[in-house]
């Protein structure tokens, strides 16, 4: 049961600092004995890194590892012992989703894939599958209250099911493989797996009922709304099959985009105020710190317009194509906010802070594609293909009417 387990990385290393085996080989010869002191020689069962350890909590935990939080208990099955699961969300779990939703250690919040069990399920219960990104999981298990369910986690590598399923890692393959691997044919009687709608595009229903026997339902979009389709016989209403991308939504998404931004953003404004402090006598620092502000505030309207802007009115804006959209919205908000900067700011000056702004709003409300249900792979590439020369063209000549302002000047 080592994957119910996390990690404790401080003890792990304590353990296999000091009570490693007592024997070293030193390059490439034969092991070579250590000395031990006379104390840890006694048989006390003492060992050499403290004192003896007391009595797991739990016949599954392992030395060096702890047991999940959602993890209650255990239920004792024809296919061994399973994971029994809390449908309540504990602050622990509000935590890691804030930390998530801002893009911090995102891509490692995960739990270990494999068969878990909700409430007290037997051989009639449904089979619930999903990906093994915390917020998917925890998003199907606070809706199982009151529910005997079996849930089927795959390995997505901490993907969610829709991106999982585009990336091709919630698959038929992976589904097949967690079927066969847990025994699920031991553990139920029927022979029906549910499915969350979105992960449709990585699955092959005749595929999996021919490599594993299990006929594939394809549940509702949401997983509040699985109670309800449990209860109509596993029938989906047409409400739960439509997608929304409502404003609250959107709302959602914005720390995460604004996320992505931050580490290439450092080197950036670096080179703006670099840039900034070029003119008649090479280089002025006075100018790079205070032409390097006004750069640096263009810089952050333009996030600001393509990556919190755009996505709040993105259903209004004019014209299909997402870098068009931010485009508008750098265009407007860094217009404005150059204006408001005031009037010491010369021609060329001013058309560079409006570019700057305008291409990294468009760059920004662009990147918001692969966050929408609007778009699709292929429209996103033919989208960047038209994009990101506009954008590089923009910027270009931003840099090049910045570098020349004080010259003209």
């Amino acid at each position: 049961m080592k994957e119910l387990l996390a990690n404790d990385k401080n003890a792990a290393s304590r353990a296999e600092a000091c009570c490693s085996s007592s024997q070293v080989t030193m390059g490439g010869s034969a092991p070579q004995p250590l000395s031990i002191p006379m104390a840890q020689t006694q048989e006390d069962d003492t060992p050499c890194c403290g004192p003896k350890p007391g009595p797991p909590s739990s016949p599954f935990e392992k030395p060096g590892y702890r047991m999940w939080h959602f993890v209650s208990g255990f239920a004792e099955t024809p296919v061994g012992a399973i994971p029994r699961i809390a449908t309540t969300l504990k602050a622990t779990d509000f935590a890691g989703t804030f930390r998530a939703r801002l893009g911090i250690c995102r891509d490692r919040y995960r739990v270990a894939p494999g068969l878990y069990s909700a409430g007290d399920p037997g051989a009639e219960s449904p089979v619930l599958v999903t990906a093994n990104y915390k917020l998917s999981f925890d998003s199907l298990r606070r809706e199982l209250n009151s529910i005997d369910a079996w849930i089927l986690v795959l390995d997505t590598r901490g993907v969610n099911v829709w991106c999982a399923a585009g990336k091709k890692t919630f698959s038929t393959e992976e589904l097949i493989r967690q079927v066969n691997g847990v025994g699920l044919n031991r553990l139920v009687s029927h022979r029906e797996l549910i499915l969350p709608q979105l992960g449709a595009p990585g699955i092959s229903a005749q595929a999996v009922k021919k490599g594993c026997g299990f006929k594939v339902i394809w549940g509702p979009i949401r997983a509040s709304d699985l109670k309800t389709f449990l209860r109509n016989g596993r029938k989906a209403e047409g409400k739960m099959r439509q997608l929304t991308f409502s404003i609250a939504e959107r709302i959602l998404l914005i720390p995460v985009e604004l996320s992505l931004i931050v580490k290439p953003s450092m080197i950036i404004l670096l080179a703006v105020f670099f840039l900034s402090g070029i003119g008649p006598h090479i280089f002025s620092f006075s100018a790079a710190w205070f032409r390097g502000l006004n750069g640096a505030a263009a810089y952050i309207l333009g996030v600001l317009a393509g990556a919190v802007v755009a996505p709040i009115l993105l259903p209004w804006l004019p014209r299909r194509q997402f870098y068009i959209k931010g485009i508008w919205t750098g265009l407007v908000v860094g217009f404005i906010g150059v204006l408001s900067l005031g009037n010491d700011i010369g021609r060329l000056e001013f058309l560079a802070l409006v570019l700057v702004s305008t291409a990294v709003s468009s760059y920004a409300a662009m990147n918001f594609t692969g966050a929408t249900p609007f778009t699709s792979p292929s429209g996103v590439e033919k989208e960047m293909r038209q994009g990101i020369p506009i954008q590089i063209i923009a910027v270009a000549v931003a840099t090049i009417a910045w570098v020349a302002a004080p010259f003209v000047n």
